[in-house]
C-alpha cells in the first residue's frame, strides 16, 4: 500500500482546497465548528448543498451521466478530508448519499428523471422510515402494513427515530405487504409524499434537547404504487444495498483528529485538578494520547479500505471494524472534550451551537449570554448526541458479530 499522494491527486487537493477557502463563507463554516451532532444545521447545511451543486460535486458518489464526478476513490477520500478538515458543515445523507443509490440501481426511468434532479437541488428531501417502536436492530420485524387497493398501497402504522422528519417532504419507507415464511418476505420499499393526507408528525426530544428525531404516525396513507422501488415484496433487497451506503463513504478520522486537536489546544490552558494545567495533569494526558493514537491508527485503516477497493478487492469486514472504531473512538473524546469544558461546560447552553434542530422548551437569555466560549457550550450536546453513535447504522454489538463471524471463525 503507497500512502503518498500522486501528483494528479497533489494537484486534486489543491483544487478541493482552494474552493472551500472561497466558498467557505464565515457562516458555513460557524455552522460546521458549532454543530452539535452529525448533523448540520439544516438552513447551512441546504445553503451548503445548493454551492456544491453549482459547482458540480453535491453527489460525487453518483454515476456521472446523473450528476456525480469521475473521480477515483482517492480523490472520493480526498474531498471528503479536506471538507471535514476545512469545517464545512455536513450534508443531510438521506437523500443523496442514501436513496439517490436505491433509486438509480432499482428505480423506474420516470422516477429517476423525477427525483434525482430534485434531490441535487434539494426541491425534493428525504427522511428514512425504518425503525419501528418493535423494530429497530430487527428491522425485518417491521410491521407498518400496506394493503393493496387498486393502483395504491393504502398505509398503517408509525415509524420512529425518524431524523428531519419536520423538514422533510419525502420519505423513504419499508412496510409489510404480505407475510412470508421469512420475515424478511413480505416487505416493500416505497416512497412517501409526506403531504399526504393521514399522516401526523410527533417530535422526539432527544437528551440534548433538540427536536431532530421524530415519530411519524400514518393512518390509511394512500401511496401510489408507481412510488415502488423495485418490486413489491422485494424490498429487503433494496434495503439491503442502502444499507452498504449507510454504513460506508467518506472519512471518519479527520474530524476526530480536528477534535483531539482542539481537546489538546483548550486543556493547555485549562486548569487541571493539581492546580497545574489540564494538559499537564498525567492521566488526562494518557487518555487524549491513546485516543488520538487510536485516531491515527484509524486513519491509516481507512487508507487500507480504500486500497483495497480501488484495487478491486472487496475490504470484508474492514467496513465493520471501522464503524466500531470511529465510533467508539468519538464517544471518547466527546467524553474528553467534557473534561476539558471544566465547570462551564456543565452549563446547558444551545443557543450558543448551532444544533441540527430545533431546541424544546428552552429560552435564551434575552443577552445572549454564555457563561464560557462557544466550544464550552457545544461540548455537552456533542456528548449526549454522540452516545447513540454506536447504535445507529447497525449496532456495535452487530458489527462485533459479524467480525466474530466472518474474520474470526467463531
Amino acid at each position: 500500500m503507497d500512502l503518498k499522494w500522486s501528483k494528479t491527486d497533489q494537484e486534486f487537493r489543491d483544487e478541493v482546497r482552494g474552493f472551500l477557502a472561497e466558498k467557505l463563507t464565515p457562516d458555513l463554516r460557524e455552522a460546521g465548528r458549532l454543530q452539535t451532532s452529525v448533523y448540520s444545521e439544516h438552513e447551512a447545511s441546504m445553503e451548503w448543498q445548493r454551492i456544491l451543486h453549482e459547482r458540480g460535486w453535491a453527489a460525487p458518489a453518483w454515476p456521472v451521466e446523473h450528476g456525480g464526478c469521475d473521480w477515483s476513490l482517492t480523490q472520493h477520500y480526498i474531498f471528503s478530508r479536506e471538507s471535514t478538515l476545512a469545517g464545512a458543515p455536513a450534508l443531510s445523507p438521506m437523500g443523496i448519499r442514501m436513496v439517490a443509490h436505491a433509486i438509480i440501481k432499482f428505480g423506474t426511468e420516470e422516477q429517476k428523471s423525477y427525483f434525482l434532479p430534485r434531490i441535487l437541488t434539494g426541491e425534493v428531501f428525504f427522511c428514512q422510515g425504518y425503525s419501528e417502536p418493535e423494530a429497530g436492530s430487527d428491522l425485518a420485524a417491521l410491521s407498518m402494513s400496506a394493503v393493496s387497493d387498486g393502483d395504491d398501497l393504502v398505509c398503517t402504522g408509525s415509524k420512529i427515530w425518524t431524523t428531519h422528519a419536520q423538514e422533510a417532504n419525502w420519505m423513504f419507507a419499508l412496510v409489510r405487504t404480505t407475510r412470508g415464511a421469512k420475515k424478511q418476505q413480505g416487505i416493500t420499499f416505497v416512497l412517501i409524499d409526506m403531504t399526504s393526507p393521514g399522516i401526523q408528525i410527533r417530535p422526539l426530544v432527544m437528551t440534548s434537547g433538540e427536536e431532530v428525531q421524530n415519530q411519524v404516525f400514518f393512518d390509511e396513507v394512500r401511496v401510489p404504487k408507481k412510488n415502488v422501488i423495485g418490486a413489491i415484496d422485494d424490498g429487503w433487497t433494496v434495503a439491503k444495498y442502502l444499507l452498504e451506503f449507510e454504513r460506508g463513504g467518506g472519512a471518519s478520522s479527520p474530524a476526530l483528529q480536528v477534535l483531539g486537536e482542539e481537546i489538546a489546544t483548550v486543556a493547555a490552558r485549562q486548569p487541571g485538578p493539581s492546580g497545574g494545567r489540564l494538559i499537564d495533569d498525567p492521566a488526562f494526558s494518557r487518555k487524549l494520547a491513546d485516543a488520538r493514537i487510536r485516531t491515527d491508527v484509524l486513519e491509516i485503516l481507512e487508507y487500507q479500505v480504500l486500497a483495497a477497493v480501488a484495487e478491486g478487492r472487496n475490504p470484508g469486514t474492514a467496513s465493520s471494524m471501522l464503524k466500531v472504531l470511529s465510533t467508539e473512538l468519538s464517544q471518547i473524546l466527546t467524553e474528553l472534550s467534557m473534561e476539558a469544558a471544566g465547570p462551564r461546560g456543565r452549563a446547558y447552553q444551545p443557543h450558543a451551537t448551532r444544533p441540527g434542530g430545533p431546541v424544546a422548551e428552552f429560552e435564551p437569555p434575552a443577552d445572549g449570554y454564555v457563561s464560557g466560549e462557544p466550544w464550552q457550550a457545544v461540548a455537552p450536546l456533542r456528548y449526549f448526541n454522540d452516545r447513540a453513535g454506536s447504535i445507529y447504522a447497525g449496532s456495535n454489538e452487530i458489527q462485533r458479530n459479524i467480525l466474530a463471524k466472518a474474520a474470526l471463525g467463531l
